[in-house]
């Protein structure tokens, strides 16, 4: 297999027409350069120079080997190109907890993608799936509820939960619901809520014990279900759409606050990144209401 630094050597010889200068280009010595090409020479079979005290000037051989010598080192060039380019584009991994918006998601979406030049991967997931993830560096960030945890950077949004219902439901239009006002209402179970152990116990501190109509993993589809009748829950404010009332559910106080959590290693990439941060933006105005 011919190496390239033997194509670079013979080019140079080539358009300079002279060993010394040609080396002077590759950066090397004369006689480095002259083992060079008579290497190359007995591995095609052929002189490719003729040599003399003026010029080096090109055998028909070497005509030939010119042609196909031009083609590889362009060939080349666009590789290294082309690895460059992939080289220059930025990667950032992020885990995206199930329990965001939607809409907000898709608006987030949108803006980052209006930033070139960078790879922005979406991974979603539960808190306690993605963490795992980051710690085993497969994923760089984590958009999701903040603790303590040291890795968080920015506490994007703050909110609180409320009682959601259709908005035909008799307790739509009251600005906060009793607990007992729901004792009879079915529910709703969001199954990948953060804080559904808590609603669960505050529920049944109070006595009541609802019947079930539906389990769902998807947040759009338990909205589809309290929008319909079927049933009401409690949520996040953000995950409120038309369709649904979302008073106040009197004496629950759970809040939750969605941050960026960042693993140490991916840190210059992660902070370096754009389109990350007009994701993370987006998500902020829409927290503010815009």
């Amino acid at each position: 297999m011919i190496e390239r630094y033997l194509i670079h050597y013979f080019l140079a010889v080539m358009d300079l027409g002279n060993f010394s200068r040609a080396a002077q280009q590759c950066r090397v010595s004369q006689p480095t350069l002259s083992v060079g090409i008579a290497k190359l020479e007995a591995m095609v079979g052929h002189m490719l120079f003729h040599r003399n005290n003026r010029r080096v000037e090109l055998t028909s051989h070497g005509a030939t080997f010119a042609i196909h010598a031009r083609r590889i080192e362009a060939e080349f060039a666009k590789a290294a190109q082309a690895m460059a380019a992939d080289q220059a584009k930025r990667l950032v991994r992020v885990g995206i907890i199930t329990t965001l918006s939607t809409s907000w998601i898709e608006a987030a979406t949108r803006a980052a993608c209006t930033i070139g030049g960078e790879m922005l991967e979406l991974v979603e997931g539960r808190m306690r799936d993605l963490t795992p993830r980051l710690e085993r560096g497969r994923i760089d960030a984590i958009i999701g509820i903040v603790g303590d945890d040291a890795r968080a950077q920015d506490v994007l949004f703050e909110e609180d939960y409320a009682l959601a219902l259709a908005d035909f439901h008799p307790l739509a239009q009251q600005k906060a619901v009793e607990p007992e006002e729901v004792a009879d209402a079915d529910m709703i179970v969001r199954r990948n809520c953060e804080a559904l152990a808590d609603v669960s116990r505050f529920f049944t501190q109070r006595g009541v014990r609802p019947f079930f109509a539906a389990r769902t993993t998807h947040e759009d589809l338990a909205i589809s279900y309290v929008r319909s009748g079927l049933g009401v829950t409690v949520m996040p404010r953000s995950l409120g759409q038309p369709g649904i009332a979302m008073p106040a559910l009197t004496g629950f106080t759970g809040r939750r606050r969605i941050g960026l959590i960042v693993d140490p290693a991916a840190a210059p990439r992660v902070d370096g990144s754009e389109r990350l941060r007009r994701f993370t933006a987006t998500l902020v105005s829409k927290a503010g209401g815009d």
